[in-house]
């Protein structure tokens, strides 16, 4: 099958390049590769009942198919150059926040229209931060929910179905540059495109390592973030999240001057499981819709860890910590903080007893001998700073889940046009290493399909 544009990975980055080049109606022929299932197949087993674990399926449908990883996500697109990746490096400031303003314009138009956009801006929170050593980042966020995220997905299917050639259940094999362009080769058949855009995701660092090896792409090594996810009453956290819903707070440790930070705040959310590559670690997720709303908030803890010489690889060691937590607990685990810090394992008697009731069914034990004790002690101060701007974040009862891992592709060198150094391939979002979010990974979408427009 011969395609103007091939792009492999339907996540954001994916859909927004398909997205940009079908609007402009230039008659491209553009063909999408997806390892997973559309959108309304996409079905984890998980229902707490009979199936209560991972049970390892060929794809998982939460980190894989239309959508991508960010499908079942609690829909947060942050309109921010603070963090979220490095996108603005590439394109600049004005026109990262840009397209990513044209991105929350799009997601409006396609559903997720009447959901609240917050701000940081002029909040007394950012200074109650600072009097307490905190620090929290500028940002404007629109909370569309994991129930509005899947509807505006729907609908972006929906209209890309008819212009755009998707292949799903199509596992990619290897990528081969032609005279002409590229042959993408695939289980069963092959692909050739004169223009080829790669968007897998985190979910697929280790194929596009592989795909950077036989293309001879420059890269380096980039960083792994290695933590818990912290549940507790809504109310404890609800004077932050009533007014910016996602509140990127971090903190430098006194003991070892290392980074926490705050990540994926889900008010009135749930804990999940999520499958990376055969590794269980967990996430949250958050709804739009009242009636699906928990008596808990949860988010995320997270150190970053970058290695360099002798050992480079900073995903393996986050897999290593990530497996030797599904080794102990044969999966995720749990463990209240009042055991953590009594030095003692949780139990099932001490979770069912505790006043806060978890929201996934984990395995209770001792996370001290899955996390390394630096960024375990980094983890535990930033608790207690936490309490300090929302008290009772140190109570006994607040639930730790571990581990949460978030894997970050090894960053590929591209150009400003997010160009690799081989003619007609380009690396997108977040399987870049330069994107860490579901906004700047579409605004990179956008900004490849103009950049090829404007070449043909």
């Amino acid at each position: 099958m011969q395609y103007d544009v091939l792009i492999i990975g339907a996540g954001p980055g994916g859909i927004f390049t398909s997205y940009e080049l079908a609007k402009a109606k230039r008659g491209l022929r553009i063909g999408v590769l997806e390892l997973g299932n559309p959108l309304n197949k996409r079905k984890c087993p998980i229902d707490g009942k009979n199936v209560k674990s991972c049970i390892h399926c060929k794809t998982c449908a939460i980190m894989n198919g239309f959508g991508g990883a960010g499908a079942f996500s609690d829909g947060k697109y942050n309109i921010t150059n603070q963090f979220g990746g490095t996108l603005y490096e590439y394109i600049g400031k004005e026109q990262a926040l840009e397209l990513m303003r044209y991105v929350d314009g799009i997601n409006l138009s396609h559903g997720g229209e009447g959901t609240k956009l917050y701000s940081t801006a002029n909040t007394a929170i950012k200074k109650m931060c600072l009097e307490n050593g905190l620090h929290l980042l500028d940002a404007q966020v629109r909370h569309l929910g994991t129930d509005i995220n899947y509807t505006v997905l729907g609908n972006l299917y929906d209209e890309l179905k008819d212009k755009v050639d998707f292949h799903f259940n199509t596992a990619v094999t290897s990528v081969e540059k032609t005279e002409g362009g590229y042959l993408v080769h695939t289980e069963k058949e092959s692909f050739s495109c004169t223009r080829c855009v790669i968007s897998v995701g985190r979910s697929g660092s280790k194929w596009m390592e592989s795909v950077c090896r036989d293309l001879d792409l420059p890269t380096r090594s980039n960083r792994v973030d290695i933590g818990v996810r912290v549940e507790l009453p809504a109310e404890v956290f609800s004077h932050l999240t009533d007014e910016l819903y996602e509140s990127k707070i971090v903190y430098r440790t006194q003991k070892f001057e290392d980074l926490v930070r705050t990540f994926c705040m889900n008010p009135r959310g749930v804990v999940v499981n999520e499958n990376t590559n055969g590794i269980v670690t967990v996430n949250g997720h958050s709804y739009e819709d009242p009636a699906r709303h928990t008596e808990n908030t949860n988010f995320a803890l997270l150190v970053s860890k970058h290695f360099s010489e002798p050992f480079k690889d900073s995903n393996g060691y986050g897999e290593s910590v990530a497996r030797l937590s599904n080794m102990l607990g044969g999966g995720v685990m749990i463990q209240r903080f009042g055991d953590l810090v009594r030095g003692r394992r949780s139990t099932e008697r001490r979770i069912e007893e505790n006043f806060v009731t978890p929201t996934l069914s984990a395995t209770p034990g001792d996370l001290s001998l899955v996390i390394p004790k630096r960024i375990l002690d980094g983890i535990i101060e930033m608790v207690y700073a936490l309490d300090k701007i929302a008290p009772g974040t140190a109570n006994d009862d607040t639930l730790l889940y571990g581990v949460e891992v978030k894997f970050y592709n090894m960053e590929v060198e591209i150009g400003n046009d997010l160009q690799t150094c081989s003619p007609g391939l380009y690396v997108i979002g977040d399987c870049s290493g330069v994107t860490h979010s579901l906004s700047h990974a579409s605004a990179s979408g956008v900004y490849v399909a103009r950049e090829i427009l404007s070449q043909l």
